[in-house]
């Protein structure tokens, strides 16, 4: 089990696993799968749109789907053989989703398009690794992850092509998520020198960015999936993460 969001009304986590998607009550209880209306095999990219009615994933074909009780709809568009749709983020109002797109030379950058499909608008356009892309809660600030200032990928944000360094350090800092009520920023923090945001990885740190400073939360063994869609309660008091069992 992979990617927790937290449902809107603040009941259900929404997880991935083995290409399919199931809820869980965060009061506790059974994993209840989700109909996808036929969608191909999922990965941990997903998000819930704010009136908790719709599901949107990243499928194993490459697309993004949106699914409204049981039915399916692609929303990305074809973009030429081997481009790719990484899902990340919907804006406050659901109007609007942030995705890396993945092109045939594989180099990632930063996109949006409407979550009722229509035209991909490129929010970044580089050689510079990118990924992780989540709106803040003004609709404004896009969140993600870089490779643009160092080797060791960092947190930034990004508006009206403004775009601001949030993280300065050693470790390799990946998808972050603002609360939102925009007071904090959860991330997932993977040692130096850790290529990517590859599985089964000690000393995986779960942190909050607060005011410009970082809090510890958690060290777990995990990776990828622990915590790299929007997983913040709807009251930003707690947030959702994934620790792999231990081998």
């Amino acid at each position: 089990m992979e990617a927790p969001n937290w449902s809107p009304d603040g009941k259900w986590l929404i997880l991935n696993g083995d290409g399919v998607l199931f809820r869980l009550p965060v009061a506790g209880g059974e994993l209840e799968e989700i109909p996808l209306g036929g969608v191909p095999a999922i990965n941990n990219d997903h998000v819930v749109s704010p009136d908790g009615a719709t599901v949107y994933v990243s499928a194993e074909d490459g697309h993004l789907y949106a699914v409204t009780a049981g039915v399916a709809r692609r929303v990305s568009n074809d973009r030429g053989e081997g481009f790719r749709y990484y899902l990340h983020g919907i804006s406050p109002d659901g109007s609007q989703l942030a995705y890396i797109g993945m092109d045939s030379a594989r180099n990632t950058n930063v996109w949006t398009i409407p979550a009722a499909g229509g035209d991909d608008v490129p929010v970044t356009n580089d050689e510079f690794a990118d990924d992780g892309a989540e709106f803040g809660p003004d609709g404004e600030w896009i969140y993600f992850n870089s490779e643009r200032a160092s080797a060791n990928a960092q947190l930034f944000r990004t508006a009206g092509g403004v775009i601001e360094q949030l993280t300065h350090d050693e470790r390799v800092n990946w998808f972050p998520h603002p609360a939102p009520d925009g007071s904090a920023v959860a991330y997932v923090s993977f040692p130096p020198g850790t290529v990517g945001h590859p599985a089964d990885v000690d000393d995986v740190r779960v942190r909050l960015l607060e005011g410009g400073e970082i809090r510890e939360i958690a060290t777990v063994f995990g990776g990828q999936g622990t915590m790299n869609v929007p997983s913040w309660s709807p009251d930003s008091r707690s947030f959702a993460y994934v620790a792999y069992p231990v081998r």
